[in-house]
């Protein structure tokens, strides 16, 4: 089964309002030239459009991997409020 498949067993109950923020934009735009949000985010929810960056927080796995994978400490990570967020399915 590829990712693809394995996404299509999770839905997503996402709120209006974000869970995740870049802290400071300028910190994206300056000191990281190799974007690394984008590589490690399993659910490719952080995409750099032209200067800068954008967070799609409707799909987040809540796996937590940007709030340790961000090397300048730039992404605040919390749970999303209580009934949204990711919902697994089981087969």
């Amino acid at each position: 089964m590829n990712i693809e498949e394995k996404q299509y067993l999770v839905r997503f109950n996402a709120d209006t309002e974000s869970h995740l923020k870049i802290v400071n934009a300028h910190i994206c735009a300056t000191r990281c030239p190799d974007k690394l949000c984008t590589i490690f985010c399993p659910a490719e929810v952080y995409k750099w459009e032209g200067d800068r960056m954008h967070v799609g927080f409707e799909g987040c796995h809540e796996c937590g991997s940007c709030r340790i994978g961000c090397p300048y400490d730039n992404i605040e990570w919390r749970y999303p409020k209580g009934g949204y967020g990711i919902v697994f399915r089981l087969g």
